[in-house]
C-alpha cells in the first residue's frame, strides 16, 4: 500500500462504514438514506467518497437496485467489525446505550428458527433495532445470503441433495456451517390417529395427504425441504408457508417429514413422530465466505443452538 492510499484510508470515518453497512443492508442508496434521515444526495456523495478513499469501486447499480462489487463484500466485513468495536468502546466509556442492531435471517421453514429470533429480539437491549425474518425456498435463501439482503440463511442437507446445495453454495461464494442431525419426523395434528403412535412407517402414511413447501420455478428434487420427496405419492398438496401447511395438517389430515423439531409454544396442535427410514437430517447455516458474522448475527446463533438443545437431535460443533 503506497503512502497516499495508506492517507486516504486513515481518512475514512465511522459515519461513512456506518452509511456503507446500512447501504448494503438495504441494496438501495435511497432507502440507506430514508431510514437514517438523511438526504439522499449527502448518501451518494459519502459513498462516492468512501470509494475514492479506498481507490476501487464497492458499489455496482442493477436493476435489484445496488449489490456490492468483490472488493464491497470484503470491505464490507471489516466495516462491520470496525464500527461493531467502536460501538463497544462507546458503551464501555463513553456509558452510551447499545446502538441500532441490524440483523437479516432468511431460512427455510422451521418453528424452531422462530423461536429462535423470538428470544433473541425478547433478549435484545438495544434502544433500536431492525431484524428481518424471511421464511423463504432454498434457491431464494441462497440468493438472499448471496446477495447480502440476509447475512444468514438456514437450509438442510441430506445425502440426496448434498452435492447439488454445496456446489450451488460454492458458486455463489457461500458456505455451510452443521448445525445439527436428526432422525426423520412425520409432522401431524395432535388430533391425527397417527399422532399417538410411538414410530409411523410409510405404509402408515399411504392414505394421507402429503403436505410439501413449494420451490417455484426451482421446483427440483433437490431444493425441496422435505426428504423423500421423490418418493411417489397418491395425493399431493403443495403450499407456500408454514401457517397452512399446519393448518392443512389440522383440515385435512395430511402430513409433513421434517426434523421433529417443532415448538409448543409456537404450534401446540402439531406433534412430531419418528418416521421408520434410514434417513437422516443435516440442518445448517450458510453465510458469504468473506464476511465475518456480525455480533447479532453470533447472538442469533447462539439462541438457536439453546432451541435445538432441548431436543432429541445430535448438535454439530
Amino acid at each position: 500500500m503506497g503512502h497516499e492510499d495508506a492517507r486516504n484510508i486513515r481518512g475514512i470515518t465511522l459515519q461513512q462504514l456506518r452509511y456503507f453497512i446500512e447501504v448494503a443492508t438495504e441494496g438501495s442508496i435511497t432507502a440507506a438514506a430514508e431510514l437514517l434521515l438523511v438526504a439522499q444526495p449527502t448518501m451518494s456523495a459519502a459513498m462516492k467518497d468512501l470509494e475514492r478513499r479506498v481507490g476501487c469501486d464497492l458499489l455496482r447499480r442493477s436493476v435489484r437496485g445496488i449489490v456490492l462489487t468483490e472488493e464491497g463484500i470484503e470491505f464490507l466485513g471489516y466495516a462491520r467489525q470496525v464500527v461493531e468495536q467502536a460501538e463497544l468502546l462507546e458503551q464501555r466509556y463513553l456509558a452510551r446505550p447499545p446502538s441500532r442492531r441490524l440483523l437479516g435471517v432468511s431460512a427455510q421453514h422451521y418453528s424452531f428458527v422462530v423461536e429462535a429470533f423470538v428470544r433473541m429480539v425478547r433478549e435484545s437491549s438495544a434502544a433500536e433495532y431492525e431484524f428481518a425474518l424471511r421464511e423463504s425456498r432454498t434457491a431464494d435463501i441462497i440468493e438472499d445470503v448471496s446477495t447480502l439482503r440476509s447475512e444468514l440463511g438456514v437450509i438442510y442437507r441430506s445425502d440426496f441433495n448434498r452435492n447439488v446445495i454445496d456446489r450451488l453454495l460454492r458458486d455463489s461464494g457461500l458456505v455451510f456451517s452443521p448445525l445439527f442431525r436428526a432422525t426423520a419426523h412425520v409432522f401431524v395434528a395432535r388430533t391425527n390417529p397417527l399422532a399417538a403412535r410411538d414410530r409411523v412407517t410409510l405404509d402408515d402414511l399411504a392414505e394421507l395427504q402429503r403436505l410439501s413447501f413449494d420451490q417455484g420455478v426451482r421446483n427440483s428434487f433437490h431444493f425441496a425441504e422435505e426428504i423423500l420427496s421423490t418418493r411417489s405419492v397418491a395425493r399431493d398438496i403443495r403450499v407456500s408457508d408454514r401457517a397452512t401447511i399446519f393448518n392443512l395438517m389440522i383440515g385435512l389430515g395430511g402430513y409433513t417429514v421434517s426434523t421433529g423439531v417443532v415448538s409448543d409454544d409456537l404450534d401446540p396442535a402439531i406433534v412430531a413422530i419418528p418416521l421408520d427410514v434410514d434417513d437422516r437430517i443435516e440442518v445448517g447455516w450458510i453465510r458469504h465466505g468473506s464476511i465475518p458474522l456480525s455480533g447479532q448475527a453470533e447472538v442469533f446463533l447462539s439462541a438457536v443452538r439453546e432451541v435445538v438443545g432441548e431436543f432429541d437431535v445430535e448438535l454439530l460443533p
